[in-house]
């Protein structure tokens, strides 16, 4: 088995995986903001995750996985107001929401998924250390990290000085020392979410909460850094230094976290997903029309770190290859695993392309190496064949559904019936009729294929 290589963001390079414990691997992602549905981005994000924990899991003896909850944000104090609702309703209504898509697209809970408003006292303390250090200050109320205090700010996103201003989120800022200070408390009037600290009653900057999850949950350093690519900057620049300037090394962006991974964007047909363009796609809209493994695979069939874009095809291929491979299930269904084969005989051809960075794409093309070679292997070699595709399943995170596309018998009696009338009328140089019918099965949602030995059918 190969080295596990990651595109280190920090470093803008793939570096071979060196844990700080091999026997224990610690891994945080940022998780959703609650005030509102999970979109499509927002599930890509944790399926990505998810399969690179599995993949972990397979070849250390431990790992922690934390992946937090944004429940105090200005996004869900707007939300709160505009459904005349308490925060707290709001939140715990869509925190159940998420949970329950991510867990349709099987994606397995997070060892630890905390809650931001869980931890006030630790970013209380964590920003009290900041000011005491010289490198935080606190103005009617409001707090602000310093940004020229830190010289290694911008490590990470690799943006200059002019850059980072003016990618920054504008906070108050004739309050600022600098244009880049950002914000690590603010006050909260009547009508807002607040808890009492040393500098008022109010409620934390939203970079804040990630760096004090991550070092009460794992502690510092970490292993490895996860999210999407939105929050390179100046979301994870932030966090970085908030923790090196407090509790890590201030000279080592690396002693807060070793690696930072970030998975790409998605767009939908070609176009960036936002709400002046009206096509931001839901997860739980698409759950109604669309199986959790169908829509889990098409995440995965382009690499992580590249752009994914969202379309029709993308779908219908995905259907596709998971309609043969439980096809192939189905036909082996009686063939008991292979006792002598172990998933260690399996390690380097499956592990290997995920031990690349996460290589997905490479081990769905070993999927369609199977599927096209399944027909022509003895029937010996079904049971090696059964237990890799298990083994294969269970770190993609599909062929989990032994219902998967189950039809009724007299769906089954109705599709064999046609294909029956389909064959007669062939027989019969009726190709009219031939034709009628197979668009009818199409209309049906079956396809057909015609072979040697007769016809083939699955759904669409």
């Amino acid at each position: 088995m190969s080295a596990l290589q990651i595109f280190n963001t920090l470093n803008s390079k793939k570096e071979v995986f060196k844990p700080i414990d091999k026997n224990h691997i610690k891994i945080y992602a940022c998780g959703p903001t609650v005030y509102n549905f999970a979109h499509i981005g927002n599930a890509r994000m944790a399926v990505v995750f998810d399969t690179f924990v599995r993949t972990l899991r397979t070849i250390y003896p431990k790992v922690t996985y934390v992946s937090n909850i944004t429940d105090i944000d200005d996004k869900i104090i707007e939300a709160a107001k505009e459904q005349n609702a308490e925060i707290s309703e709001i939140t715990q209504k869509y925190t159940q929401i998420y949970n329950e898509d991510m867990s349709i697209l099987n994606v397995l809970e997070p060892d630890i998924q905390p809650k931001a408003t869980e931890y006030i006292p630790e970013m209380i303390q964590l920003i009290e250390d900041l000011i005491n250090k010289e490198f935080a200050y606190e103005k009617n109320g409001h707090v602000f990290f310093h940004v020229p205090a830190y010289s290694m700010y911008g490590k990470l996103s690799k943006r200059n000085r002019e850059e980072q201003i003016a990618g920054s989120r504008v906070e108050i800022a004739p309050f600022k020392k600098d244009p880049s200070d950002f914000v690590l408390w603010k006050p909260s009037d009547d009508t807002q979410p607040g808890w009492d600290s040393p500098w008022g009653f109010g409620r934390p900057g939203w970079h804040t909460e990630c760096s004090a999850m991550s070092e009460k949950t794992l502690g510092l350093p970490f292993d490895i850094h996860g999210g999407g690519r939105d929050l390179i900057f100046p979301h994870h620049e932030n966090e970085i230094a908030q923790s090196c300037c407090s509790t890590a090394n201030i000279d080592e962006p690396n002693s807060y976290a070793k690696y930072w991974m970030h998975n790409g964007f998605v767009t939908i047909e070609g176009e960036k997903m936002s709400k002046s363009l009206g096509n931001i796609i839901l997860v739980r809209d698409l759950i109604k029309d669309h199986h959790g493994e169908v829509i889990r695979l098409a995440l995965l069939s382009s690499h992580y770190r590249q752009g994914l874009d969202w379309n029709e095809n993308l779908i219908h291929q995905s259907k596709k290859l998971l309609d043969k491979l439980y096809t192939i299930i189905r036909d082996i269904d009686d063939v008991e695993k292979d006792v002598k084969a172990s998933e260690v005989q399996f390690i380097a051809e499956v592990i290997d392309p995920l031990m690349d960075d996460l290589n997905t794409p490479r081990l769905i093309a070993e999927l369609n190496k199977i599927i096209k070679e399944f027909s022509s292997i003895k029937v010996e070699e079904k049971p090696a064949i059964k237990s890799k595709l298990i083994f294969i399943g269970s770190i993609l995170g599909i062929l989990q559904d032994e219902n998967f596309n189950e039809v009724s018998d007299e769906f089954k009696n109705k599709i064999e019936d046609l294909i029956k009338k389909r064959t007669s009328a062939k027989n019969d140089k009726d190709y009219d009729m031939a034709d009628k019918i197979r668009q009818e099965l199409s209309n049906l949602g079956v396809e057909i294929k015609d072979t040697s030995d007769g016809t083939d059918w699955n759904l669409k």
